[in-house]
């Protein structure tokens, strides 16, 4: 079924490899228009890495053993990772922040996504904050599709647009951003480069092979768990698809007028 779900992504994940968007970060504004839309993403994977942990790993007192340890073991592992890995100054941060520090580096702005966080409240619906902004459509749907999938409490579905919506597509997306960005260009991209690299590092390892553990450890025998869990990655590598065609679009908008 692993297989299965490889196959019929296939052609939408290839979509996302080959964009047209990573040609288009030749210019500083360029990359500054791409990193101030892109690190909505970059904010939005916590929660379904949080997610995964509270459902695969004991995090109430008195601790149980967990149920799925190998899983569990993955989560783990990419909480750490995520929440408190080394920047390249060798403090540690969270790649969020890393990807923040390397939006200010090159003069991207970080105001859209700190008043977005600093206006989060904990006694409304995620999904009625994200309407109430004034963020683009194409992030809207985007931070919409993670939190419902997160609201789901389907552990399966989450874990296979974790899977195969982000981890398995961070390798050959990062690395074709680190290819395509002018590295001669006036911006200083120092914390970006190691940013990318450093994502294209950890999760082209074996965190994969684990992934995908986990996947056929919660979908088992159950075929309807695994149909969800097909169509939860296609759909949301169709939102990873828009979300790039809405950056690429506002690239190109100076050009059009």
């Amino acid at each position: 079924m692993i297989h299965k779900i490889e196959n019929e992504i296939n052609s939408l994940k290839n979509q996302l490899i080959y964009h047209p968007l990573y040609k288009m970060m030749e210019q500083k504004v360029d990359l500054q228009v791409f990193m101030e839309h892109h690190v909505f993403a970059v904010w939005d994977f916590m929660s379904l890495v949080k997610k995964l942990q509270l459902d695969l790993t004991s995090t109430k007192i008195p601790w149980v053993a967990s149920p799925s340890p190998s899983a569990g073991r993955l989560i783990n592992e990419i909480v750490w990772g995520e929440e408190t890995d080394i920047n390249k100054d060798g403090l540690p941060m969270s790649h969020f922040e890393m990807y923040l520090q390397a939006m200010d580096q090159v003069g991207a702005s970080t105001f859209e996504m700190n008043q977005f966080i600093k206006n989060l409240d904990s006694s409304k619906s995620i999904i009625d904050q994200v309407e109430d902004t004034e963020l683009p459509h194409f992030i809207k749907e985007f931070l919409k599709f993670t939190f419902n999938v997160i609201g789901s409490n389907k552990t399966h579905v989450i874990a296979a647009v974790f899977t195969f919506g982000r981890e398995d597509l961070i390798p050959d997306m990062f690395t074709e951003v680190v290819k395509n960005i002018n590295k001669e260009s006036d911006a200083n991209l120092s914390h970006l480069i190691y940013f990318l690299e450093r994502h294209v590092e950890v999760d082209s390892g074996e965190h994969g092979p684990m992934a995908l553990k986990m996947i056929q450890d919660l979908c088992g025998e159950d075929q309807d768990k695994w149909n969800e869990a097909l169509e939860a990655s296609k759909t949301a590598l169709t939102h990873r698809i828009a979300l790039w065609d809405g950056i690429a679009n506002l690239i190109l908008e100076p050009l059009k007028k």
